[in-house]
């Protein structure tokens, strides 16, 4: 037979075993907060790196439209350059297109077209999502002009809080206008 003093220590020991409720509860709320964190840090650099993308993309195309249609006296035609531009290889390889009907796509799988506009070329990327926006149309450069969702050619330099009053929906449009 046990001793009373063993059955005691034998209880005590029994209740000590494990992790109580609230000690598991209060670890997996704090693990949740640090998961959280990660995913938001993760999420921002995501949306950081994919402007710059594509404001190296779109640069890089409009280097390519100059590039080759340098000795054409300023005239880019009035019609979708698309074709041309896939087959002359200027569209950036990060930029998924389908060669069948010369569709290209940005990383949030909206279109880009190029189409000419007589002595100036317009860029368009679709479905640009509202922070990106915000930073690719403040981020300035030497276009002629900026216009988001169709609406006036906004005054280059455009500063943030324009671009942020442009770039008013969740997907949006940006067109620039360069020669």
């Amino acid at each position: 037979m046990k001793s009373n003093r063993t059955a005691k220590v034998s209880i005590v020991r029994a209740a000590q075993r494990g992790a109580s409720l609230l000690e598991s509860i209060a670890f997996l709320g704090i693990a949740a907060i640090v998961i959280l964190g990660a995913v938001a840090l993760l999420l921002g650099g995501f949306s950081s790196a994919n402007s710059n993308r594509a404001e190296t993309e779109v640069n890089a195309i409009r280097t390519g439209v100059k590039r080759l249609f340098m000795g054409q006296s300023a005239s880019y035609g009035t019609a979708n350059m698309n074709a041309t531009l896939i087959n002359a290889k200027v569209f950036p390889t990060s930029l998924s297109m389908d060669t069948g009907t010369n569709a290209v796509n940005n990383a949030w799988n909206g279109a880009v077209t190029v189409v000419g506009a007589t002595q100036n070329f317009l860029i368009t990327y679709a479905a640009v999502p509202k922070s990106v926006c915000i930073d690719l149309v403040a981020a300035g450069g030497d276009w002629i002009g900026v216009k988001v969702n169709g609406g006036a050619s906004l005054t280059m330099p455009v500063t943030p809080t324009a671009a942020t009053t442009a770039c008013n929906a969740a997907a949006n449009s940006i067109e620039w206008t360069g020669n």
